[in-house]
């Protein structure tokens, strides 16, 4: 049986890194620890099920030893600023994806990349950026054309893959082991308890500047365009870390990303388990995304009324993408030049919904009850004026 346990694994990842030991300041084993506990109880995993479990803790934790070596090795990288990022935040499947791959094609904004973020170290190079070998190697860890199966081209026309992609910060934080990506991938209910309750952000976004900080020391860009839904578990921490950040807020009818999501994460659980109950991840994501976004806005209404905050609304920016990016850029004052452009109509262009295939799911396949889900989100649906889709 693929082995799960605490100390190998460190000493696997120690050993992949090529004997570094140093994982840095902040918690890491202990939460790292709970994962593999919560794994081992709770995730009903198969026989790839643990591989892919152990390849994405291996990662994260080589990946972690690899970002402390390199800023001592390059003590310059910890005197980088960074300096009024943009982050979209929301909740899943409300157009975040697509949107930050849009803005990634203005060449003033700075997307962390899916090679970079997989493969961090050494810090990439502006001249090398677009040729560097990491990029292969990231690619081949994703299913060409010819190899996909149903499950690949079903996750692809759900959310797009590809090395030169942009990647969102909930990958980033998984070296922090600090992450709702592992709840999504595995079904690890203590370990998110966790997340939700007891996690102290504040570290998790210490260690996401040192990686911002890492990832631009050779190739800055006027800013950082982030993403991610995980964002809502800690908007204070991210305020109190980045106090001048521009934060572009998604919203959509609850009932429609409630769904979307339950359908993604079956799809994404069932790679790894043959005992996936997507009933219970409606119900289970539901009441924890309810819980999380409310957090946001509450602590955005009480706490940060002068945050630069703008609202985009998932049926506007359906019917008008290239608009709703004109309504951003004004909205944050970010200067838009004709080159940037015509790289996002471009973009836009050459990828239409529904290009990788169309993700079709109705509420009665996960369980979810329409009138139901719009009662619990009530007060949110209230303030931003959501019609049912």
């Amino acid at each position: 049986m693929i082995d799960l346990e605490l100390d190998p694994l460190l000493a696997e990842a120690r050993r992949r890194a090529g004997g570094l030991e140093d994982l840095g300041p902040g918690p890491f084993v202990e939460p790292f620890a709970l994962f593999l506990e919560s794994l081992e109880r709770e995730a009903r995993l198969n026989d790839l099920g643990r591989v892919i479990a152990r390849e994405r803790a291996l990662l994260h934790t080589v990946n972690r030893l690899q970002y402390v070596d390199d800023r001592k090795r390059f003590p310059a990288i910890a005197g980088e600023r960074i300096v009024k990022p943009v982050f979209i935040v929301g909740l899943p499947r409300t157009g975040t994806t697509i949107l930050h791959d849009i803005l990634a094609q203005d060449p003033a904004n700075r997307a962390p990349m899916t090679w970079e973020v997989m493969f961090p170290s050494p810090p990439p190079e502006a001249t090398t950026f677009h040729k560097d070998p990491r990029i292969v190697r990231c690619a081949a860890t994703f299913p060409s054309v010819a190899e996909e199966d149903d499950h690949a081209r079903a996750f692809k026309a759900m959310h797009p893959m590809g090395a030169t992609l942009s990647q969102e910060c909930v990958v980033m934080m998984g070296e922090a082991m600090c992450t709702p990506l592992f709840h999504n991938q595995f079904r690890v209910p203590t370990y998110q308890d966790w997340v939700d309750d007891d996690a102290d952000w504040s570290h998790v976004y210490a260690f996401h500047e040192r990686q911002l900080q890492h990832l631009q020391w050779h190739n800055p860009g006027d800013r950082w365009i982030l993403k991610t839904g995980a964002h809502m578990w800690a908007i204070d921490a991210l305020l109190a870390r980045y106090p001048d950040a521009r934060i572009v807020f998604t919203h959509r009818d609850p009932v429609e990303s409630m769904t979307s999501y339950a359908s993604l994460t079956t799809l994404v659980r069932s790679k790894g388990s043959d005992d996936v109950d997507r009933f219970e991840i409606a119900d289970d994501w539901t009441a924890r995304l309810r819980k999380v976004l409310m957090r946001a806005v509450d602590a955005r209404r009480r706490d940060h009324p002068d945050a630069r905050f703008h609202d985009m609304f998932f049926r506007e920016f359906v019917r008008d993408q290239f608009g709703v990016v004109e309504q951003i850029y004004d909205a944050l004052a970010l200067p838009m030049s004709g080159a940037a452009a015509d790289r996002m109509r471009a973009f836009i262009d050459d990828n239409p919904q529904g290009k990788h295939g169309v993700h079709a799911y109705t509420p009665e396949q996960f369980g979810v009850v329409p009138e139901k889900v719009r009662e619990e989100f009530s007060e949110y649906i209230a303030h931003f004026d959501l019609a049912p889709e």
